[in-house]
């Protein structure tokens, strides 16, 4: 967003929930090295020139020092390297010990799982859910794939041609033919 900076969205967004606005830009430094975020982002339009991963980064620091109720997390592991994805992944877990967060986190992979501790797992396909459990239901799908779960389920899934695996990602297609 040209010319709108991180400190007057979530100086709006407080005032438009009724909270204080005092000392925004502390909690927005503290919130800052709290995940490992560079604080000379923080003078920059918001999401300008920031990369994949910056915005995700962006987007945890927002969460951080407005404080919501709920987070709805849409990928929000998208673009982390692995260092990125454990400070973003453990202040959300931090935001649901400490201030009660309800998060709804949308993920492709378990390892964003590993730190954030969910209650529920459900896999969609198709548009709705077709099946529900607790943490072990993740630990399944990284074992079984979506064939093995949704499967289970009753949900035909449909490979891309030439995958025959369950789960995992098949042979190595680097391996060395000869060995």
């Amino acid at each position: 967003m040209p010319g709108v900076s991180l400190e007057s969205v979530v100086t709006e967004s407080a005032r438009a929930a009724g909270r204080s606005t005092e000392g925004v830009n502390e909690v927005l430094v503290a919130e800052a090295i709290r995940i490992g975020f560079d604080d000379r982002f923080l003078a920059r339009p918001v999401n300008v020139d920031l990369s994949g991963g910056e915005k995700k980064r962006n987007e945890a620091l927002m969460m951080g020092a407005l404080r919501p109720k709920y987070a709805v997390l849409d990928e929000i592991d998208s673009g982390l390297d692995v260092d990125a994805l454990a400070a973003v992944s453990r202040r959300i877990q931090e935001a649901t010990e400490e201030d009660g967060l309800g998060v709804l986190a949308i993920t492709h992979f378990s390892r964003l799982l590993e730190v954030l501790e969910p209650d529920r797992v459900h896999v969609l396909a198709r548009g709705r859910i077709h099946t529900s459990g607790g943490p072990e239901l993740a630990e399944r799908l990284e074992a079984e794939g979506y064939v093995g779960v949704l499967g289970e389920a009753g949900t035909p899934v449909d490979l891309p041609l030439g995958i025959t695996h369950q789960a995992g990602f098949g042979d190595d297609p680097f391996a060395d033919s000869l060995a």
